[in-house]
């Protein structure tokens, strides 16, 4: 068994005072670095969007953050702007221990799409690497920890399973929006594609 820990989106603009702060974002900082010791690897993503991006509420005219849009790849919650590349806010937390990652992989860099799973982007096609790498190391066992709970982390760990992985997402290490029931909807999708929670 080879274990990866990845860490997803823990950036100042999740966390308290940030542009799209999680409640409690920055609770889980030193819980996640007592835990990079215990993996063959550390993977880090970073939410890193163009200004403008079709996810933000501001590139529509009249809709409002929290919304939901159609977009050619389905609905698209519209969300403030945040984690523009090259932003404070788009950089991780300053007490996130970022030198025992292996890589770090970027995504929702596509001005046109969203990306929320580590693995791909919001159509469900578009590889972020990720899985490659994990392949060549390889990788069948992963750790879920970061932000949001409901959205990145569960869309990553939905993923993880339905590509083969045994994966596990500690709970206690993660924090949600819960917009309109959206945490218990991914509790139950993370259940039902074989993703374990703890």
């Amino acid at each position: 068994m080879t274990k990866a820990l990845i860490v997803i989106d823990v950036q100042n603009d999740f966390c308290p005072g940030g542009a799209l702060a999680v409640t409690g974002g920055d609770e889980i900082v030193a819980g996640i670095n007592a835990l990079t010791g215990d993996f063959d690897a550390v993977v880090l993503t970073q939410d890193w969007h163009p200004a403008g991006h079709s996810s933000f509420a501001s590139s529509h005219d009249g809709l409002e953050p929290f919304g939901t849009v159609e977009m050619p790849y389905g609905p698209q919650v519209l969300w403030p702007d945040h984690c523009v590349q090259g932003s404070s806010g788009a950089a991780f937390h300053p007490k996130l221990n970022t030198d025992a990652a292996d890589m770090i992989v970027r995504k929702g860099y596509n001005p046109a799409i969203d990306s929320y799973s580590a693995f791909f982007e919001n159509d469900h096609e578009t590889p972020t690497g990720l899985h490659g790498y994990l392949q060549t190391r390889g990788i069948d066992t992963l750790v879920m920890v970061g932000l949001a709970t409901d959205f990145c982390v569960n869309f990553s760990a939905v993923d993880a399973a339905n590509l083969g992985y045994d994966v596990t997402v500690r709970a206690d290490l993660c924090r949600a929006i819960d917009l309109d029931g959206s945490l218990a909807a991914a509790m139950d999708g993370m259940a039902a594609a074989g993703a374990k929670v703890a």
